[in-house]
């Protein structure tokens, strides 16, 4: 068996050189399998656990490999923890075990959502999901702001250059209710000109093609004229995974206009109800795509909609890694990465804000009472140091909405 090379570790290391993986591909393979199976709590806590299972407990990572794979997925358009785990897979295992770890990480998510979706059609709507949500709902916000606090605390630190980028591209978010990678790309230009201006001299166009690459491509992907459902199924989904960039949950607004408003496949009541089945699931967030194509042409369309969602981010993924791997170590690269870092890591915590202020509160700004003890209790388990497991959390949650939904819910 050929020993997989090791990724860089510093501007001058030999990529050349076997080094002994403490790890096998199927093992990381399961890993995601499992991840994908049982990681609740959107794309935060997701990229969150990589951290807590693969950099700090196992050691399969290293904090380098991981801080690229986060700037790289924040670069790139489509769902952050996905990307991540397909970086992560690409390390040591190269397009292999790029392809092993993102397939082991979708599969256990989209067999559910194409389950639910099989009863939601054969067994006349998800009336008992309302409460299950209720509960489930309040708790995953917990679960986001808490690992969102994790992710600032240990990125952002005490760094007087980042903060104002953290705060700036957060509040962006709570306002616009949307994330746009031109501040992400921004923030990056600004620390790498202030900690290592430019030189612009041999490399730098390889460079900068290294990163350009998946923007030469997104023109591609909007040619073709709609036919059919099934073709506008893959036009749709694959604009929607290129053109949408970092949380999962930026996703829902595209979803929303094409889905309902354009194609008029799902009314708004429906939707909802899918956004629904994709956060009291496991896995990527994006995931709802597959219960959204399920609906609109069966099992057919479920696969179309996630492949033609994930193939674009896996691509823009594997594509610039390579040149993300051997330039990744220079002054300007690292500082502009922690600019992209910090902007993006922002655009989260106000993506926290957005979901809370949706799920929290209703239309004229009350908040629910009940999801805030929820949301409270969620916060005060996941601090006290107990260690108890997020699907656990995830299940009481559903318990309890499913005991007072019918005294609270409207």
């Amino acid at each position: 068996m050929t020993t997989p090379t090791s990724s860089q570790t510093g501007a001058d290391a030999d990529d050349s050189l076997p080094v002994v993986v403490p790890y096998t591909l199927a093992e990381l393979s399961l890993y995601f399998l499992k991840l994908g199976a049982l990681g609740f709590g959107g794309p935060v806590a997701l990229v969150g656990y990589m951290h807590r299972d693969l950099v700090e407990e196992r050691r399969w990572i290293s904090e380098a490999d991981y801080k690229e794979g986060i700037a790289l997925a924040q670069l790139a358009p489509g769902p952050l923890a996905a990307q991540l785990a397909i970086y992560i897979g690409y390390v040591h295992y190269r397009i292999l075990g790029a392809t092993a770890a993102g397939v082991a990480f979708v599969i256990p998510s989209f067999v559910m959502v194409v389950a639910l979706g099989w009863a939601y059609q054969h067994y006349g709507g998800l009336s008992w999901m309302q409460a299950v949500f209720y509960g489930v709902g309040s708790c995953v916000i917990g679960i986001i702001t808490y690992g969102a606090y994790k992710l600032t605390k240990r990125t952002i630190g005490r760094d007087w250059l980042l903060w104002p980028i953290f705060l700036a591209s957060a509040l962006c978010t709570i306002v616009t209710e949307t994330e746009y990678v031109a501040m992400f790309l921004l923030a990056g230009a600004l620390v790498w000109f202030i900690r290592s201006p430019p030189r612009f001299g041999r490399g730098s166009p390889k460079t900068a093609a290294g990163f350009l690459l998946p923007l030469a491509i997104w023109p591609a992907l909007e040619l073709g004229k709609e036919a059919q459902t099934r073709l506008d199924i893959v036009l749709f989904f694959t604009k929607a995974g290129a053109f949408v960039f970092g949380s999962g949950l930026a996703i829902v607004p595209f979803l929303y206009s094409g889905v309902v408003h354009e194609f008029h496949w799902l009314d708004k009541n429906t939707f909802l109800d899918a956004v629904a089945v994709a956060m009291i699931t496991p896995g990527p967030v994006v995931i709802t795509v597959g219960f959204i194509g399920y609906l609109v042409d069966g099992f057919t369309g479920a696969t179309l909609a996630a492949v033609a969602t994930f193939l674009p981010c896996y691509l823009f993924t594997i594509i610039p890694a390579p040149y993300f791997k051997k330039y990744g170590h220079r002054p300007g690269i690292v500082n502009f990465v922690e600019g992209v870092t910090a902007a993006a890591i922002g655009a989260i915590g106000g993506s926290v804000v957005v979901l809370a202020r949706r799920s929290i509160f209703d239309d004229f700004g009350y908040p629910h009472w009940p999801k805030v003890v929820i949301l409270l209790a969620t916060l005060g388990l996941l601090t006290s140091g107990r260690k108890i497991p997020e699907p656990l959390v995830v299940l009481a949650a559903a318990l309890v909405g499913l005991l007072i939904f019918p005294y609270v819910g409207h």
